[in-house]
């Protein structure tokens, strides 16, 4: 063969090559950045999904640039029987999120709610003494040593209703609570701690002397839901936005994160798909007006569950205590199933787009 002729022929197999490997670079999709500070709470709308169903809804997590997802683990799963501990359920979770390069928020609820608990069986009836501070110690350690992502740790979670019953209880907490948290802080010095408050609860009830009395540890968290007493949505999102600027002034000099926050496109309690897309856009804002204050911000949730697996999911057991009516369970579960940013049927609501949007934002582009 001609020399020239060769050597054109190989410069033109270099040149397809090298436009090939340039389309190819230009048609792979963009994988944004993870942003630790940015959570998303990963959840499938089925009540027992199968591995392939949650991989596939951790790859769409991720793929929105969120570097962050809230576990719950409570005692009486963890620890069914004295120092015999079932990881079988917690290290699947958490063997998700380290694959998907996800940092945990760990909420593990010595107070969840208005429930003191839920504790196994084998504790009995605990009291916040010393004996309860030990075995809380205890098996933080042991979970903070066997999964190294989680970062923060919620101790007592949206307190501010348990207390509400239990106002005698406030001295006992403060100081159960601190003997938790400096055992835990000389072992784990990486890891932050502190309590959760349901923002809206506060503002309903009048609490907001009670933050100030149990903002211990590293930072001050909130779950935030722009509903009444009856769990229905009755704020613009200008005015959900005033909610939350209160968040700052109430955390006072500690920094504040938001675990838990969500708008609700359920009709039947005054949601709507645009109304969770202006919210979206108004929490985003405000996160980074006032970023230097956060010490993380996660979206409550990702896929919406249907109606009847809502309705499991709550704690009933202490029936009236709880929810005081029919009217508001009813209400709290409609919330809650249609709080997500994907519906049952897997398809993407219009806030899914703009969360991605606000996830990804970048102010230089």
């Amino acid at each position: 063969m001609n020399k020239k002729i060769l050597s054109g022929a190989i410069a033109s197999g270099v040149i397809i090559v090298i436009i090939i490997v340039v389309v190819s670079l230009q048609i792979q999709p963009s994988i944004p950045q993870k942003d630790e500070k940015l959570g998303l709470y990963v959840m499938v709308p089925t009540e027992t999904p199968t591995l392939l169903d949650l991989k596939d809804a951790y790859a769409e997590a991720v793929a929105t640039g969120i570097g962050r997802n809230n576990v719950y683990l409570f005692w009486s799963t963890v620890e069914p029987q004295k120092g015999e501990y079932n990881w079988k359920i917690s290290d699947a979770i958490m063997s998700l999120n380290k694959q998907n390069d996800l940092k945990v928020t760990l909420y593990f609820s010595i107070i969840n709610n208005r429930v003191f608990g839920p504790f196994p069986d084998w504790m009995g009836i605990p009291q916040l003494d010393e004996n309860l501070q030990d075995k809380t110690v205890k098996i933080l350690d042991d979970i903070l040593s066997r999964y190294d992502i989680i970062d923060y740790v919620i101790i007592g979670g949206e307190i501010d209703a348990y207390f509400r019953d239990h106002e005698d209880d406030i001295p006992k907490y403060e100081e159960f609570f601190m003997g938790v948290y400096t055992k835990l802080k000389e072992k784990h010095p990486d890891v932050k701690f502190g309590n959760s408050f349901s923002l809206h609860g506060i503002i309903n009830n009048g609490q907001e002397d009670l933050v100030a009395r149990l903002s211990q540890g590293d930072f001050v968290a909130f779950s935030y839901f722009p509903v009444n007493k009856l769990n229905e949505i009755n704020k613009t999102s200008q005015e959900a936005r005033k909610d939350l600027e209160r968040i700052l002034e109430l955390a006072g000099d500690k920094k504040v994160a938001l675990m838990e926050i969500s708008w609700s496109t359920a009709e039947s309690i005054g949601g709507s798909q645009d109304g969770q897309v202006d919210f979206v856009k108004t929490v985003y804002d405000f996160y980074r007006e006032n970023e230097s204050r956060f010490e993380f911000l996660t979206w409550f949730r990702e896929y919406d569950r249907p109606i009847d697996i809502c309705m499991k999911g709550l704690n009933t057991s202490v029936g009236k205590v709880s929810f005081g009516n029919e009217i508001v369970l009813q209400n709290t579960a409609e919330y809650l199933c249609d709080s997500g940013l994907i519906d049952v049927d897997k398809h993407p609501k219009p806030a899914w787009a703009e969360f991605k949007k606000q996830v990804q934002f970048n102010p230089n582009s």
